[in-house]
């Protein structure tokens, strides 16, 4: 069993271009949040690289992971797999705060 049919097994998706693509929505996540989130929206709140390291980390929290949540449903949406990331985002927020 290869990695994209590990991957098609985890994520319960029939392709392996869907896998691809999920891929894909997570590099351009991450990609987007580290060109606009860290330069543009951290500053807005006053944090920048001489802000004390547990004001980052909350910032982080607070802030960053929201962000990436909404980059993350806006790529899933555009590449045409909100419904995926919709259930991806659910089951992490229940995971996050101890819901099942």
């Amino acid at each position: 069993m290869g990695f994209i049919d590990t991957l098609k097994k985890r994520w319960n998706v029939k392709s392996g271009w869907q896998v691809g693509v999920i891929l894909l929505v997570f590099a351009l996540t991450g990609t987007t949040f580290m060109y606009t989130v860290k330069p543009y929206v951290y500053p807005l709140f006053g944090i920048t690289d001489e802000t004390s390291t547990w004001i980052r980390v909350l910032a982080f929290f607070f802030i960053g992971l929201p962000c990436y949540q909404v980059l993350l449903l806006i790529w899933g949406t555009l590449l045409g797999q909100f419904k995926f990331f919709w259930e991806f985002e659910k089951r992490m927020f229940r995971r996050m705060i101890g819901k099942k």
